[in-house]
């Protein structure tokens, strides 16, 4: 197996991983357990309350929701960049939060679920090193407090500064809590099986292709995931499933030394170190 510590800094990165046979049990780690920031990554554990909270009854999937245009989230999807007033489902918005980010689409189930919900099913499964701290226009909210500006920061003293890339204060977790929580998906245990069948479904139809999935480039090989970004933090977590049944969960959260918006080398060590790792666990 490569050396992912060399892997990461060639990169250009700090990097953290977890990968899991879901069904053996079976690990790879580096750095597994330390803490970590989310970014968008957190949608995950919204997306499995949002489902527990249908299975329990207290909501229903096809629920219709009308989202102003002079309330949205900024972001660079889905109805955060809609011009007019979008009347959407609930669940269709579970789906442009997962397929492609949308953030507006994350507050507005967050406003329906509730974060305190949240944080309780995740504490209940037991992943106590997670936490989300804040919505998505709270986490932006928070990055302009820190900047003074509205744009995006490159200025290395200034990123130094945001609470927003401090895992002490903003959502947080750890690689292995993040395989975990994707692994109890991948078994139906998070939900229901129907609702785990769908959200399964909804993390295979993310639309990026530079991160997770550019380790494995296979028309047989099947890669769901999330990612999450922020200045320096490039993440995903998903699961990679092989034709001959082998299913395994991965997490990696980078960090970058540069302070560029585009990050294409930390994009893509995100792919080589999870089919590193998952290579060694097929072995």
């Amino acid at each position: 197996m490569s050396d992912l510590g060399a892997l990461f800094r060639a990169a250009g990165v700090t990097g953290y991983l977890h990968a899991v046979d879901v069904d053996t049990g079976a690990e790879v780690t580096h750095g597994a357990d330390e803490p970590v920031v989310l970014a968008s990554v957190f949608k995950v554990a919204l997306l499995v309350e949002f489902f527990r909270q249908a299975d329990a009854g207290r909501l229903e999937p096809s629920e219709r929701v009308t989202v102003m245009a002079d309330g949205h989230t900024p972001g660079p999807t889905g109805v955060s960049v809609m011009a007019d007033d979008v009347t959407i489902s609930l669940r269709d918005l579970a789906y442009l939060m997962m397929a492609v980010s949308d953030n507006t689409a994350a507050d507005t189930l967050i406003r329906r679920v509730g974060l305190p919900a949240v944080n309780a099913m995740l504490a209940a499964a037991g992943l106590d090193g997670t936490w989300v701290e804040h919505d998505c226009r709270g986490l932006f909210a928070s990055i302009v407090e820190d900047t003074g500006q509205e744009e995006m920061p490159t200025d290395p003293a200034v990123i130094a500064r945001l609470r927003a890339l401090d895992p002490a204060r903003t959502s947080r977790s750890t690689p292995r809590d993040m395989t975990r929580l994707l692994s109890m998906i991948w078994r139906d245990e998070a939900a229901s099986a129907e609702s785990c069948a769908s959200m399964r479904g909804l993390l295979g139809l993310q639309v990026w292709p530079h991160r997770l999935a550019a380790g494995f480039p296979y028309d047989d090989v099947a890669v769901s995931g999330k990612t999450g970004t922020l200045p320096t933090i490039r993440n995903e977590v998903g699961v990679v499933e092989y034709p001959d049944g082998g299913c395994y969960a991965v997490a990696v959260f980078t960090r970058s030394y540069g302070t560029a918006q585009n990050q294409p080398r930390a994009d893509a060590v995100i792919g080589t170190a999870a089919r590193a790792a998952v290579e060694r666990l097929r072995d």
